[in-house]
């Protein structure tokens, strides 16, 4: 019977040797790092030289089918690693030689050097191949369950990479993938407040390029699991877009999927598809993946154009910069005025100036335009038409339940709740949810003014104090002047009222609610000269931020104030000035 010759235990190429027993690489004698994926490919290319060795002959021996990677990216790395290991190139190879679309060639002579015995050779062999085989299985086992995330692990996307040269794409595909992300009720994303508030920790502008280099930093600054890592280029006429999930904490690739558009029109279709497949290879179940699936254009709209002016406006309003958000979103209205987003957008900004009229009638035409657009979005739109529309709290409630059940990680749904419940006089039910917003995303400062509200609601004064002045936000150093100033005044403290108001003087936008919140003040403690005053002082600054229903609100209360101090003529005169005013304004 014939004696099977051993495989050689050492291979000698150029100034290489590749140890099989060790599993080491060495060059001149000096060992070189080479990571184990790199260098179970270098050995299966060096045992065929001059042979050509398919991709699937790479997946099926190396990268098997239940193994969660992504096989075609895995392997183009380990051939760069391996290129920039050995000194190679693609262009001109020494070593390893690409076959487009087929696979790999080693095209460097190869020598064998046995340093055991024949036998003994083929019996370390063995061993080597069992103990490789046993330990890869464990990693590949662990790989694969580490790859997944879970439903406590965050996210933070990144900017694309844009090579193509348009400037279209700038925030507008990071936007489009955020919506499309946002669906998912098993990822979280990392909210803009809090890679705003994490910048700032980082010595950067609140509006830094998220780089890759900066998003992993934001990642790992936020406790989070994965970085997205994404790109967009032009190839020929093609598209080409990738969107990479890494691991934050070592950097290693957790999983990556591509697409391509062939023209600059199917762009957004080709995100829509990479973002669905990267919501499965991160670990989240098909169902749901099928269930809450929208496509990007009918979530937000086929314009580009559009969509970067909404992109752009989501990032002014995270800056609390309501005047250039309103204007953007105006912009993609005009652009599409079928989107429904942006005009919901338009609503809440209003909303939150206080311009509850134009905040209605906006949120009115999201509700209108709301058949296709996403579940997560279609919660929002209609639990706030039922609140700021229609009145019915009953509806709007029940669609924030289920935003809170069907979005678990989402803080939006339980802070509306919150918001209905105090409404409702709930304050305990309002403060339960307000607090669990706040602890879904802990640097919102939005959130966290709410928590104090409502303590204040519930006559808790040193709880709101406490909570306004937490971490990480410490939500009262960023806008909400007008917590502290509350506070103050359960407090009794004048001095620190005064500080409050004083320190927003000449603040167009801003100072209004505070000389306001101040001349409520002056009427509870019967100075009703100066409470005029000051709420003559609200409305002018209020009409120069081009709040003119907040400064008719405004003149309103005055008129109610005038009531309470038995002053029914000076309470005739204002509501009729206002009534004019109101007129005047809306025939105009």
């Amino acid at each position: 019977m014939a004696v099977e010759t051993p495989s050689p235990v050492v291979l000698r190429f150029g100034a290489f040797e590749l140890d099989l027993r060790a599993g080491e690489l060495h060059k001149k004698g000096l060992r070189v790092k080479l990571q184990e994926q790199p260098f179970r490919v270098l050995t299966l290319l060096i045992q065929r030289p001059g042979e050509l060795v398919t991709r699937e002959e790479f997946r099926s021996q190396i990268w098997p089918a239940d193994t969660f990677v992504d096989f075609d990216n895995s392997l183009n790395t380990s051939i760069n690693k391996l290129r920039e290991t050995l000194g190679d190139s693609a262009e001109s190879p020494h070593f390893i030689e690409t076959l487009p679309r087929r696979g790999y060639r080693f095209i460097a002579p190869v020598s064998s050097s046995d340093r055991k015995a024949p036998t003994q050779a083929w019996k370390i062999v063995v061993a080597v191949v069992a103990v490789a085989a046993l330990v890869a299985g464990g990693l590949f086992w662990r790989s694969r369950q580490a790859r997944r995330l879970t439903e406590k692990d965050t996210i933070v996307l990144g900017d694309f990479t844009n090579s193509t040269g348009d400037i279209v794409f700038d925030g507008t595909l990071r936007e489009g993938l955020s919506v499309q992300l946002e669906q998912s009720p098993f990822l979280s994303l990392v909210s803009a407040e809090g890679i705003h508030q994490t910048l700032r920790m980082m010595g950067q502008p609140a509006n830094a390029r998220l780089t890759p280099e900066v998003t992993h930093e934001v990642c790992q600054r936020t406790n989070s699991r994965a970085a997205l890592d994404t790109s967009i280029a032009l190839i020929g006429t093609r598209y080409d877009l990738i969107l990479k999930a890494v691991n934050c904490a070592n950097g290693d690739l957790l999983t990556s999927t591509e697409a391509q558009a062939n023209d600059k029109s199917h762009v957004l279709d080709a995100l829509s598809k990479a973002a669905s497949e990267l919501r499965s290879k991160l670990g989240e179940s098909l169902s749901t993946v099928e269930r809450y699936n929208t496509t990007l254009e009918q979530a937000t709209t086929p314009s580009l154009e559009a969509l970067q002016a909404y992109s752009l406006g989501m990032k002014m309003m995270a800056a609390e910069d309501n005047s250039a958000a309103l204007a953007l979103f105006q912009r993609a209205t005009r652009l599409d005025p079928q989107f429904a987003m942006a005009y919901w957008a338009i609503g809440i900004d209003y909303a939150l100036i206080g311009e509850s009229t134009l905040a209605a009638e906006n949120i009115a035409r999201a509700f209108n335009l709301r058949g296709a657009v996403s579940e997560f979005e279609r919660l929002n739109i209609e639990g706030d038409y039922y609140q700021f529309v229609t009145g019915d709290l009953t509806k709007a409630q029940r669609n924030y339940i289920l935003g809170t059940q069907t979005y678990p990680r989402e803080a939006v749904f339980h802070m509306d709740l919150g918001t209905l419940f105090n409404i409702l006089g709930q304050y305990e039910d309002g403060l339960r949810e307000n607090i669990e917003s706040s602890r879904l995303e802990p640097y919102n400062n939005l959130f966290c003014r709410y928590v104090a509200f409502t303590y204040l609601l519930l006559d808790r004064v040193e709880e709101a104090a406490e909570a306004a002045r937490a971490q990480p936000t410490k939500c009262v150093d960023s806008k909400p002047t007008d917590v502290l100033y509350e506070i103050a005044f359960y407090r009794h403290d004048s001095t620190e009222m005064a500080r409050q108001v004083a320190s927003f003087g000449g603040k167009t936008g801003q100072e209004d609610l505070l000389l306001e919140l101040d001349a409520d003040t002056e009427a509870y403690y019967g100075h009703l000269e100066r409470a005029r005053e000051l709420s003559r002082r609200a409305a002018a600054s209020a009409e120069r931020a081009g709040r003119k229903e907040t400064a008719g609100d405004y003149r309103a209360v005055s008129g109610f104030r005038e009531t309470l101090f038995g002053n029914a003529a000076a309470a005739r005169q204002i509501f009729s000035a206002v009534a004019k005013k109101c007129w005047v304004s809306c025939i105009a």
